[in-house]
């Protein structure tokens, strides 16, 4: 009797390239979780930089000014909040502008060397900021030059993580997966503003030390640990790059199904795919700046992400002071409540993810939540304080319908933008894509917050007028790829019912 043969599913590789996806997937996301942990501190301090003297028991020291006796040299003055505004945005626009130069490199160097390498600098320029405490340092330059080298070596992580995950996971269910792995963002915001809430009133330089010292040691797990390509470890190396350059025979089955679409990665059937004969190429070039922008979609994707960024970040690091200016919160409270708007962020971004897995429309899945969120952003200004249950409804309500669009643009959508059918099965596209979309989304969050400074002074309902703006302009960049969707879509459901002939 001939032997009975081994289920495909069973087979060696397989179940090691299974093993690996999972540890890729663990280790990108407690990166970036580290990433953002690094990143929140600054907005818990605020308060504590310039709080309101006149609440506490001691009394003023001597040649002082007895209203801002105790807050920290130089953000002591009338314009603390155009300074803070300053502060955010050193890091933000050196990010900003780094990150058009991060995908290049991303492409051409290592990306374990490089991600590890970032990783282990940001540590150290997240913990001189702390030092400038025990230091007592109170020269603005400091700070923002600080500010402007840690925005530098941060844009080594998103390009580096997206593309280490798409090299590993197919089209079949990248939304929800990378939905999920995406909260990522908000689970180093959360963790961020608790470790930072520690020490804000005690100590603030350990706000800062402590996060440096967790994205730091984290580098030095990832330089150990992380696996790019799936060939490196003995896996089947991709026939074609599908979604990531995962093989043909290694999809999942939802992988086929769920290549209908404007971002469908390729025409042919599986079979076609399949039984076509391989052919040695040439390793591909990576892809040029240009070129990357030429790819269907890059630019609106693009600038729809500049506002909602904008919104994300303006959020992301004045919510707790204008918690405790509206709200009368102390530093420490502020902080934990804020955190309430990532854990909505987490589910909108699952949500987000999910939902554009199963109608294939990952533009009007994010029209349709950011249309909801002007809305929700105008009722949270003006009864979210209302009372607790309230204001915590209000805010993962908020931070779903804000971050699930920001989160599905950044990940699902980069990566099915990255390995686009017009590449020819190149997937040396995915980090330079990748660093476009989310550079061009710093460049908003780089204004948000900057906005803010400059127009909370006037109020904050003003503040989240720009906000609801932003959002609406998001929506509108999108409108064009939204109408393609919506075409395709008729045009399934003609085809279906026989209107039109296949």
């Amino acid at each position: 009797r001939p032997p009975i043969p081994v289920p495909v599913s069973l087979t060696p590789p397989l179940a090691l390239s299974r093993r690996y996806r999972g540890l890729t997937l663990v280790l990108t996301f407690l990166c970036y979780t580290s990433y953002h942990l690094s990143r929140k501190p600054i907005s818990i301090v605020k308060s504590q930089l310039h709080p309101n003297c006149t609440a506490l028991d001691p009394e003023p020291r001597n040649n002082s000014n007895s209203s801002t006796w105790c807050s920290w040299a130089p953000f002591d003055g009338e314009n603390y909040k155009e300074l803070f505004g300053a502060l955010d945005n050193a890091f933000l626009v050196a990010y900003a502008i780094g990150m058009f130069i991060s995908g290049i490199f991303g492409e051409r160097l290592p990306l374990r060397y490089y991600l590890s390498g970032g990783m282990v600098l940001s540590g150290l320029f997240t913990a001189l900021f702390g030092l400038g405490y025990f230091w007592n340092i109170h020269v603005l330059w400091y700070f923002i030059i600080v500010q402007v080298c840690n925005g530098l070596v941060q844009t080594t992580g998103w390009p580096s993580v997206v593309a280490c995950v798409g090299n590993w996971f197919g089209k079949g269910k990248r939304g929800l997966i990378m939905g999920i792995w995406n909260s990522h963002t908000s689970v180093g915001n959360i963790l961020g503003s608790l470790i930072a809430g520690v020490w804000v009133s005690s100590a603030w330089g350990l706000s800062f030390i402590v996060p440096g010292i967790i994205i730091a040691a984290m580098g030095i797990i990832c330089f150990f640990f992380l696996v790019e390509y799936p060939e490196d470890v003995g896996c089947s190396p991709p026939l074609h790059h599908d979604a990531g350059g995962v093989t043909s025979s290694e999809k999942d089955p939802e992988a086929v199904s769920s290549n209908e679409g404007p971002l469908s990665i390729s025409g042919q059937s599986s079979t076609d795919r399949s039984d076509s004969p391989r052919e040695p190429a040439e390793e591909p070039k990576a892809i040029s700046f240009l070129g990357a922008l030429r790819i269907p979609g890059v630019v609106e994707f693009s600038l729809c992400l500049l506002f909602a960024k904008l919104v994300s970040y303006t959020f992301l690091y004045w919510l707790p002071l204008y918690i405790v200016n509206v709200a009368h919160f102390g530093a420490r409270e502020a902080g934990d409540l804020s955190t309430l708007f990532d854990v909505g962020g987490i589910l909108g971004g699952i949500f987000a993810g999910l939902i554009s897995d199963y109608t294939g429309g990952r533009a009007t899945t994010c029209c349709v939540m950011l249309v909801v969120a002007a809305p929700m952003l105008f009722l949270y200004n003006h009864v979210g304080q209302n009372g607790i249950g309230t204001s915590i409804a209000m805010l993962i309500v908020c931070g779903a319908l804000v971050n699930g669009p920001y989160a599905l643009i950044t990940t699902a959508v980069s990566a099915d933008l990255g390995t686009h059918e017009s590449l020819k099965g190149n997937a040396k596209a995915l980090s330079t894509v990748t660093a476009i979309i989310d550079g061009t989304g710093s460049i908003g969050a780089a204004l948000g917050p900057l906005l803010a400074g400059l127009i909370s002074p006037t109020g904050w309902n003003n503040v989240f007028y720009m906000l609801i703006a932003a959002d609406v302009l998001a929506c509108l960049l999108l409108a064009r790829v939204v109408v393609k969707e919506v075409r395709g879509w008729c045009g399934c459901i003609a085809r279906k019912r026989g209107y039109v002939r296949t």
